[in-house]
């Protein structure tokens, strides 16, 4: 398999013919377009479906990659243009974050929350937890930075906006996700830093 070479030398080789070497990008990046797909359809079962639809289309597009940006901020936009296109499909109600009544939607999910938290005692799923509470806009750009190690600069590309925009979003969302966690997991906080 190809695990020593980098993104571009996979692609150049299937570009080639070496069909087989795509395995390694899925490998690599199965996680990633994973989580970022659950975060966005929020059944586990929709998730691995549309996961596997974005690397079916993440392979026949492959010629169009071009290497301007990293490879998983091109595939973060087919992540993105599936999840939203699946959810279409499915007619879910989309909501905006200027929508009162979806923050105080995200704020009454305590309780199905603590009663996890107890089954749960890393620090990962506690964040995770904190994270799902936020709306979607703050949980994608938290997942962008700090899980997709994305930079600014590549998440601004990614979602089409000022990189100045990223940053402040960037902080807000943080603000947001640590009023979260000590709102919502005071206690285990306060454990994590005692």
């Amino acid at each position: 398999m190809s695990t020593g070479l980098n993104d571009s030398e996979i692609i150049s080789k299937v570009l080639n013919g070496d069909h087989q070497a795509y395995a390694g990008l899925v490998n690599r990046y199965q996680n990633y377009v994973f989580t970022l797909a659950l975060r966005m359809v929020k059944s586990r079962e929709d998730a691995e479906e549309v996961a596997q639809d974005i690397f079916i289309k993440a392979y026949r597009s492959l010629a169009d990659f071009r290497g301007a940006s990293k490879f998983s901020t091109w595939l973060y936009t087919i992540v993105n243009t599936t999840c939203i296109t699946f959810l279409r499909k499915k007619r879910l109600d989309i909501h905006s974050l200027d929508d009162d009544k979806v923050m105080e939607a995200a704020d009454s999910l305590d309780s199905g929350f603590r009663a996890n938290l107890v089954e749960q005692k890393s620090k990962q799923a506690m964040v995770n937890n904190a994270i799902n509470l936020l709306g979607p806009d703050d949980a994608e750009i938290i997942t962008l930075f700090y899980k997709a190690e994305q930079t600014l600069e590549e998440i601004a590309q990614v979602l089409h906006i000022e990189m100045n925009t990223a940053k402040v979003r960037l902080h807000r969302a943080r603000t947001r996700l640590k009023e979260k966690m000590e709102t919502h997991f005071a206690a285990e906080v306060k454990d994590i830093y005692n």
